[in-house]
């Protein structure tokens, strides 16, 4: 009997403001072969990253031995426009999971799209209307794109339009 390849994975992206000032971000990674954790905190109004923690319990040799240090480039960071860019750029392929820069990646996108939520409850109920709604506040804020199942390409929110240069610079 063949050996058949069994994978799984599970990543999930929790947003929790903790009091007027402070938003916690995590981001908890399980698959077949990795155990992951990342956590910030922001502070508000500015969204500066005051705090940055990872781990990585279960995974590769390397991974599981490798330093976290290198994440806590990121603190003083300030979550918006260009931060993937600057978090990439800090942080880099410095030695250990690279795993763990994607999920910070998340968890700022996670805090940008905790925001969201109060436009997004401002949503017509009439069914054309509401798609409409969605897919107009992707075209003005491209970088929603992909960021959630709602407006992933293939979703019938985002269907209409092209997929957004989500830097907002026009590739051409």
């Amino acid at each position: 009997m063949t050996d058949i390849l069994n994978f799984s994975r599970n990543r999930c992206t929790a947003v929790e403001q903790l009091d007027d000032t402070t938003v916690r971000a995590t981001c908890r990674l399980q698959d077949t072969q990795t155990e992951a954790f990342v956590e910030i905190m922001v502070q508000l109004p500015d969204f500066e990253i005051v705090s940055v923690t990872g781990k990585v319990p279960r995974g590769s040799e390397e991974d599981t031995q490798a330093s976290t240090q290198p994440l806590q480039e990121v603190v003083g960071l300030r979550v918006g426009p260009g931060i993937l860019k600057t978090i990439k750029g800090l942080v880099g392929d410095k030695g250990y999971c690279k795993q763990l820069v994607f999920m910070i990646e998340e968890c700022c996108h996670g805090v940008i799209l905790s925001f969201t939520k109060d436009v997004l409850l401002k949503a017509p109920k009439d069914k054309e209307k509401e798609k409409l709604f969605y897919s107009e506040m992707v075209k003005n804020n491209p970088r929603l794109y992909n960021r959630c199942a709602a407006f992933a390409s293939g979703s019938p929110l985002v269907e209409d339009i092209d997929s957004p240069d989500p830097t907002g610079i026009d590739q051409k």
